[in-house]
């Protein structure tokens, strides 16, 4: 029961996180609309093109404006998530995730109460977009270490690629929240998601049980990378009717008696030990570049759509929640794939190869009629956020339990902080670089991710080569070519 409690809040709270994030893609093209489509200026001055825009995105540079606004919020979450872990280890988890909801909330509602307020100066926005990254931090850390002391750390990719499925519950709960306020209020699109994320928070701090201890429950097997306990790897351990015996046959109901040593408590790996772990540069690399993809499409997409298919605001919200509805998909079938073939970096490249095509055949076909335009959102949604998803979660907990570490559990949190780490460096370059490209053409954009979706898969040239001898070596083992 709490583990199925666990799981369902901590799917909820990351969703409400994702949710409060979505509403400044929404809104960007209603703070510079097309005015002429609107009709005559009402107030006859001479500023009669951009006369329904809202200051100060009402010049020709509001594209890099809206680039500034997303930098800043992604440079400080990816800043913020290298430190977070540290503080989430310090802190009760519960507080912790609790208290970033609260700020999360009281900060994307700031944003949004610049509308009624009447707020014209643009440091204001970039204020709240870098208090808002700082806070988000909490969020990724502290579900990952809830569900991780609940379910240990096996190879549950299908698992955790259905559970990971709240970034694109959330951006698809936040884009359709937004958009129902985007063309009258839109100071609301951010005020609503600002109230759900904190009374998240505050169910969040009733009702979530950080560890199966605090209930009186035994915790979690913790699985190694091959997925066997301890128990079943340790060739000194048999057992008997008693109980479990050791090599010397004595069972464990003696030895309770006996005076016991006191365990050597493993310490906390280096930073540069976790870097040392085969894979960890490789696919935090990897995750740079699919995470800069993604982010670009999270923040850009809606505006994309408005400029290029000339759809409204809100349709254009509406529309960009199918790329989110793929990446659902992707994460699943990423997560399936993978456990079947024990590739996860394989999974990876394959997906991330057919991606770079899918991105060039959008960009030039996907706005030939609604229909294509949602096959094709949707297939490049899952392409795109199928690695992301994988790398983020099955990934990161198979390093962080590599045979390597020798059962060091520590390792885990400071190995998922480094890979998603680099990933939001790549998550803060790529709508910067979306917002200093776009002017020049939005085929330069789709370029630009063309080629980090083909460097993200490069990057794992090596892990794969290594995956493909390794399923070499077991099919010629099989057919007896090799003893």
């Amino acid at each position: 029961r709490y583990r199925g409690l666990t799981l369902v809040l901590t799917f909820l709270c990351y969703t409400s996180y994702h949710l409060s994030r979505k509403p400044i893609s929404i809104v960007k093209s209603q703070l510079h609309p097309n005015c002429s489509a609107l009709g005559p200026n009402p107030r006859n001055d001479s500023n009669s093109s951009t006369w329904c825009s809202w200051a100060p995105f009402d010049g020709d540079n509001y594209k890099e404006l809206f680039g500034a606004l997303d930098n800043a919020f992604l440079v400080a979450y990816a800043i913020g998530m290298f430190i977070s872990g540290i503080f989430g280890e310090r802190l009760p988890l519960r507080y912790y995730l609790s208290g970033g909801m609260l700020l999360s909330g009281l900060f994307t509602a700031l944003f949004g109460l610049g509308y009624f307020w009447d707020i014209h100066v643009l440091w204001y926005f970039i204020i709240m977009q870098v208090c808002n990254g700082l806070v988000q931090t909490t969020g990724w850390p502290s579900v990952v270490a809830c569900v991780g002391n609940w379910f240990g750390k096996g190879k549950r990719g299908l698992i955790m690629g259905i559970w990971n499925s709240h970034t694109s519950v959330g951006n698809i709960l936040g884009s359709l929240i937004a958009g129902v306020w985007v063309s009258s209020a839109w100071g609301l699109s951010f005020i609503v998601p600002g109230i759900i994320i904190a009374a998240m928070g505050v169910i969040c701090f009733f009702f979530l049980v950080e560890y199966p201890e605090d209930v009186g429950c035994s915790p979690p097997l913790h699985h190694d990378a091959g997925g066997v306990t301890s128990n079943e790897k340790d060739p000194e351990v048999v057992t008997s009717n008693e109980g479990p015996l050791s090599s010397s046959g004595q069972s464990s109901a003696d030895r309770a008696d006996s005076p016991k040593e006191p365990a050597e408590e493993p310490e906390a790996i280096s930073f540069l030990g976790a870097l040392r772990i085969p894979g960890v540069v490789e696919f935090s690399l990897c995750l740079l570049f699919a995470k800069l993809v993604s982010y670009t499409f999270l923040y850009w997409l809606p505006l994309y759509i408005v400029n290029v298919a000339h759809f409204g605001a809100k349709e254009a919200g509406d529309l960009s929640t199918l790329f989110d509805v793929g990446g659902i998909l992707g994460g699943i079938f990423a997560g399936l794939i993978s456990d079947y073939t024990g590739g996860r970096a394989t999974t990876c490249c394959v997906m991330l190869v057919i991606a770079a095509p899918m991105l060039f055949l959008y960009n030039h076909v996907g706005q030939n009629g609604i229909g294509t335009s949602i096959a094709m959102l949707i297939i490049c949604g899952a392409l795109v956020n199928g690695p992301y998803a994988l790398i983020t979660t099955a990934v990161s907990a198979d390093l962080g339990t590599h045979e390597s570490l020798k059962g060091n559990a520590k390792a885990l949190s400071t190995v998922t902080a480094i890979i998603d780490g680099t990933g939001s460096i790549g998550a803060a370059l790529g709508p910067l670089l979306a917002g200093l490209i776009s002017p020049t053409g939005w085929n330069n954009v789709f370029y630009m991710l063309i080629a980090a979706d083909v460097l993200a898969c490069l990057l794992l040239a090596r892990v794969v080569v290594k995956e493909v001898r390794g399923w070499c070596g077991c099919i010629a083992r099989k057919r007896g070519y090799v003893r």
